[in-house]
């Protein structure tokens, strides 16, 4: 009588041992310590991603508004700071230079103001919260350049009553003290205004 051998058949995989409670628990801390540090790299790997979400303090202060002192200004001084990437001046009128503002109506191409940007409390003959505190954005209104200060210059005198303003050196553009643009010159519109208010202690903010 031939005996029969029971074992494994050529080719097959042998059975697997029987799984002991110590085999499991061994199991199941592999795949929690897996887990915990594949999930310690995703959170390391995701984290410079939504750092870079929060805005940067460049942005943060990009368009905020800026307070400037301007009590120290000398009568007829001007100031220029930096807003919104704009210069934007202050300067101290003295009295005359207040009074001058009436007299140079009939050269002005648009005296109230009706077509130039400035805040509503801001359309008066002085263009300005405080008669004395002259704010504008420091940009000719015809191509962009910078228009400087003119004072006590005799040239005005032929568009202008009075010797004080302002004048843009690349294409002749005038404006008066409270930036307002003379006839017959290529600016379109009196300088622009930019929102301000002003602060205790003789400061405004600018935005």
């Amino acid at each position: 009588m031939t005996s029969t051998t029971h074992g494994t058949a050529p080719g097959a995989f042998p059975s697997a041992a029987p799984t002991t409670p110590a085999d499991a628990e061994r199991r199941r801390v592999l795949t929690y310590v897996a887990g915990a540090v594949g999930g310690a790299g995703l959170i390391a790997t995701a984290y410079p991603f939504v750092d870079s979400f929060e805005p940067s303090a460049q942005a943060r202060a990009a368009g905020g508004p800026v307070d400037v002192a301007w009590g120290e200004l000398r009568p007829g001084q001007l100031r220029t700071v930096a807003w919104r990437g704009k210069p934007v001046w202050l300067m101290r009128r003295t009295p005359a230079m207040v009074a001058e503002l009436d007299r140079g109506i009939p050269q002005l191409a648009d005296p109230d103001s009706r077509r130039s940007e400035q805040p509503a409390a801001c359309r008066n003959p002085t263009r300005s919260l405080l008669p004395e505190l002259f704010v504008a954005v420091g940009v000719c209104t015809h191509l962009g350049c910078t228009p400087v200060l003119k004072v006590g210059d005799p040239g005005f005198e032929a568009q202008m009553s009075g010797e004080d303003g302002f004048f843009c050196p690349c294409h002749g553009s005038r404006y008066d003290l409270a930036g307002r643009v003379v006839k017959n010159v290529p600016a379109p519109l009196n300088l622009e205004i930019p929102p301000y208010a002003l602060q205790a202690g003789q400061r405004v903010r600018i935005g």
